[in-house]
């Protein structure tokens, strides 16, 4: 089953937050099976303009490179893709970003590794593994 990642998830993991643990633990379970985390454009977006809005530019770009270097497979937005995230916009109170990664749980069949309480509205539509 493919593993995707929020931006919650990932910020937790950087800041050594809440549930970074399981964070951590799906990294180790990725390199083990060869079967990368997966993670939306938008969302892999959200993550650096958090880090430079807090952090700066210069911290930002070494997060960029932390990421390119983990098993985490960056999926590029298609049509399907915001088809899916502009139907659970429509249907539930989630931030866009975090409908792009609603929408691909939904679309792989996978399990979105959050914190986000926005996402509990979504347990029925996806499964979630929380941090």
């Amino acid at each position: 089953m493919f593993k995707i990642l929020d931006a919650h998830a990932l910020l937790a993991f950087f800041e050594k937050e809440r549930g970074y643990e399981i964070v951590k633990e799906a990294f180790l379970s990725s390199v083990n099976s060869d079967i990368p985390l997966l993670m939306t454009s938008v969302n892999y977006g959200e993550v650096l303009y958090i880090i430079e809005r807090e952090l700066g530019p210069s911290k930002a770009e070494d997060i960029e490179k932390a990421i390119s270097a983990m098993p985490i497979e960056i999926v590029e937005v298609d049509r399907a893709l915001a088809r899916m995230a502009a139907h659970i916009k429509a249907c539930y109170k989630l931030s866009y970003a975090d409908c792009f990664a609603a929408a691909l749980s939904s679309l792989k069949k996978g399990e979105l590794i959050t914190g986000d309480r926005e996402f509990d509205q979504l347990k029925n539509f996806i499964k979630i593994r929380w941090i």
